[in-house]
């Protein structure tokens, strides 16, 4: 494996079915949503369903996304006493510039917002990641240098992200992307708020769910693209993480996934694996959270690393080692390879 691993150590989550990471996490394991009519209407005249986070009082935009990030921070800090937020890099995941009704227009000042909410100053490393789905794979990246060249004792990973916004909803369902009265191929847009605490690996005699391998590619044939799919890009980026782990395909035993009900994803990670998969295989889960709290955009990611890690823990995973995988509109795709360190196993 990798000879430099990285340790989720905590993790914190605000969506539309917990407003803590064990809620969450235990709505995810019991399939269950919290998909209601939002306040928009699609094309046909029905209203569009989302997966909407219940907080105290009814922010919107700019106020929401801080409101929730600081409280999935929130939950980080205070589950580990040890973390200095002065000592700690903050790598914030946000949505690409590109997106159409991106409601941060000033992504240093959102940051400086979000620590003024939380009463915190973070380390002068700390930075934004406007990347999208594969943004939490670029920090994890970003986080293997901080704690093994710059010797960071932690480094929190958070993102929040939203599709509840009108231009955003209408540019996906112009472009038949969003489920509709009218469309079926398409997904539900929810919202959230997700952090995670990165440790380099020592000597710890105790379970851990360890990043491996880190993998990035392009994929030409994106899902705007009319060109044919052969998910190159994606192929790419399993193999890149594959080899970052010093693996081959053979150890992994299922894998999770940002797919929200496009079609289009569905197929794409359906012949990356096949291009890579020489191993004899009596089942392979597939799983994608996007399935309980809707399309959540750049929190997808930290989102299925703290799944894993609570199904890791508790004992549900179908197995030790697990890859995970990520795809932006625009045809970016990351790849990552997790396994489970338990005390006494492999």
């Amino acid at each position: 494996m990798s000879a430099l691993p990285l340790a989720i150590t905590g993790v914190g989550l605000v969506t539309g079915v917990g407003l803590n990471a064990p809620a969450t996490c235990a709505a995810i394991r019991c399939a269950l949503d919290n998909f209601q009519e939002t306040r928009f209407m699609d094309n046909g005249g029905e209203w569009i369903m989302g997966c909407e986070v219940p907080l105290e009082q009814p922010w919107r935009g700019k106020t929401k996304l801080i409101k929730m990030a600081a409280a999935a921070i929130n939950e980080c800090l205070g589950n580990n006493k040890q973390i200095v937020p002065k000592a700690t890099p903050l790598l914030l995941c946000l949505s690409e510039h590109e997106r159409i009704g991106r409601v941060i227009d000033d992504d240093n000042q959102f940051f400086l917002d979000l620590q003024e909410e939380l009463g915190a100053e973070f380390h002068e490393k700390s930075r934004v990641i406007a990347r999208g789905h594969v943004a939490v794979a670029v920090a994890l990246k970003h986080a293997r240098q901080l704690l093994y060249e710059l010797k960071a004792k932690h480094v929190l990973i958070a993102a929040a992200d939203s599709l509840l916004v009108a231009p955003t909803l209408s540019h996906y369902e112009e472009n038949e992307r969003l489920l509709t009265s009218q469309n079926s191929n398409g997904f539900i847009p929810g919202e959230a708020g997700a952090a995670l605490v990165v440790e380099a690996v020592h000597a710890k005699q105790e379970n851990q769910l360890l990043c491996h391998g880190l993998g990035f590619g392009v994929e030409k044939a994106h899902v705007y693209s009319e060109e044919p799919l052969r998910a190159d890009g994606l192929t790419v980026a399993i193999k890149e993480s594959l080899n970052d782990a010093g693996c081959g395909e053979s150890i992994i035993e299922f894998k999770i996934t940002d797919i929200s009900g496009e079609q289009y994803y569905f197929k794409e990670a359906s012949l990356a694996f096949s291009r890579i998969d020489r191993t004899k295989r009596e089942a392979f889960d597939i799983w994608h959270p996007a399935d309980c709290i809707g399309e959540v955009g750049a929190v997808m990611g930290v989102v299925m690393v703290a799944v894993l890690k609570a199904a890791c823990e508790k004992g549900y995973s179908k197995g030790n080692h697990i890859l995970a995988h990520l795809g932006n509109d625009d045809g970016k795709r990351s790849s990552m390879i997790f396994g489970w360190q338990a005390v006494g196993g492999n």
